[in-house]
């Protein structure tokens, strides 16, 4: 890992400061908008613009650099990206809003596309497994780091904007003085939902409903929070422990997935987050819904990952990298429903609902996996493919990288197998 850091340190200080400030915009959007007297259906609109933009992002930032490069493609987003987030203050109207959202949204795919891409070409064969958790941790520890930016200023004024806007702006410095020349870009043709769905019915269900929760999760936990009556210093606690339980469980789930049938595992994990979800209105104290919100985050983003490893146990080497685009596409497109469902049970059922909407999607994940059991053996654990550590704002980009690794892992072992079997020199 210290090699890693060492070799890569700006190129992974970049995309830090890019995860604060998009961090930041969200909780900071979701705040605003209950001062400007927006109701939680207007807000999850404005939140859902982000995610429509993200999945149109990631679809065409490829087709894009190869055009005109990564540089330019990186340069004209990010001066995009920052111009929108001061535009935020200018004029606090939904629909305008919701246009700067979608623009942010499918600059940052871009952005992601380009800064993970450097990041793959930097990365060996030894040391791609620590390059992902190293880039895992960073991304992580940018949205929780976010959160205390909230409390920098007052939310009804500019500064907090200007201050996403400049922390954007400087990511890109690390990043761009770094890089080696920019590598040879290629994407491999992405599996159809058909072929997807023969492979895997699991992870296509899944990363669907997944989606759904991660997209409420980043998009309107701040806009829970100010329906709870939070103040902003909570509010900012709450969404930063959200991702910190994601942070910190993310490892323990990986070390248990690649010892036991994925599909009792991703069980085990759905009941907990039920239960938790079920749990948050147990109380309004707010010590225990910071425990909820550690617990919620902690098992829904592993469940990413889990659901890929899953889905790579059924697939053949050269087959993994065309499934990542369209495991992609399957979350971008839950994403989209989530806000909305969330701000109509929001302004419908009250504050409470937001986990009630958590707590059905995680039902329908185990659900279903624990339907699955019954139609399908368990592939043998020693069959199993690696564990690789992603965050469900992955890219194409991000998810070929952890492919590779999951087959850099399976090869290895392969050939540990080989020279086991093989008979002894006499």
């Amino acid at each position: 890992m210290f090699y890693v850091i060492k070799n890569s340190w700006a190129l992974l200080l970049g995309m830090m400061l890019l995860m604060l400030g998009n961090g930041l915009q969200g909780t900071l959007l979701g705040v605003r908008g209950a001062i400007e007297g927006m109701q939680p259906q207007t807000m999850s609109w404005v939140m859902t613009g982000y995610f429509v933009g993200f999945l149109f992002g990631s679809q065409m930032a490829p087709s894009m650099i190869r055009r005109v490069g990564h540089v330019r493609v990186f340069a004209a987003l990010g001066s995009m990206v920052s111009a929108c987030l001061i535009l935020y203050a200018a004029w606090a109207d939904p629909i305008f809003w919701f246009v700067l959202r979608v623009i942010v949204g499918f600059c940052f795919s871009g952005v992601y596309v380009v800064a993970e891409s450097w990041l793959n070409d930097s990365a060996t064969n030894e040391t791609r497994g620590q390059t992902l958790s190293a880039y895992l941790i960073v991304q992580m520890l940018g949205i929780v780091l976010a959160q205390g930016v909230l409390n920098f200023a007052d939310p009804s004024g500019y500064t907090l904007f200007i201050i996403i806007s400049v922390v954007v702006s400087l990511s890109f410095a690390p990043i761009l003085l770094s890089v080696s020349p920019a590598p040879q870009f290629q994407t491999t043709k992405r599996m159809t939902f058909r072929e997807l769905w023969q492979v895997s019915p699991l992870g296509v269900v899944g990363l669907f409903f997944l989606g759904a929760v991660f997209s409420a999760l980043f998009g309107m936990a701040s806009v829970y929070g100010t329906e709870k009556g939070m103040s902003v210093a909570d509010i900012s606690i709450f969404v930063a422990m959200i991702y910190f339980g994601g942070m910190m469980l993310q490892y323990p789930i990986g070390w248990l997935s690649d010892r036991f049938d994925r599909r009792l595992l991703i069980i085990a994990v759905c009941i907990i987050g039920v239960a938790f979800c079920v749990a948050a209105g147990w109380s309004d104290n707010f010590i225990w819904l910071l425990v909820v919100a550690f617990m919620v985050g902690g098992v829904s983003n592993p469940l990413y990952s889990l659901f890929i490893a899953y889905t790579n146990d059924f697939l053949d080497h050269e087959d993994m990298a065309s499934a990542s685009g369209g495991l992609i596409f399957l979350t971008g497109v839950g994403a989209i429903f989530g806000p909305s469902i969330v701000g109509w049970m929001l302004e419908n059922w009250g504050a409470d609902s937001y986990f009630w909407f958590l707590g059905a999607n995680l039902a329908i994940m185990g659900g279903y996996a624990l339907f699955r059991i019954t139609q399908r053996a368990a592939v043998a654990v020693e069959d199993t493919t690696a564990y690789a550590p992603v965050a469900p704002t992955a890219t194409p980009i991000a998810m070929e990288f952890a492919q590779e690794y999951a087959i850099d892992m399976a090869l290895e072992e392969e050939a540990e197998n080989d020279d086991t079997d093989s008979p002894s020199d006499p």
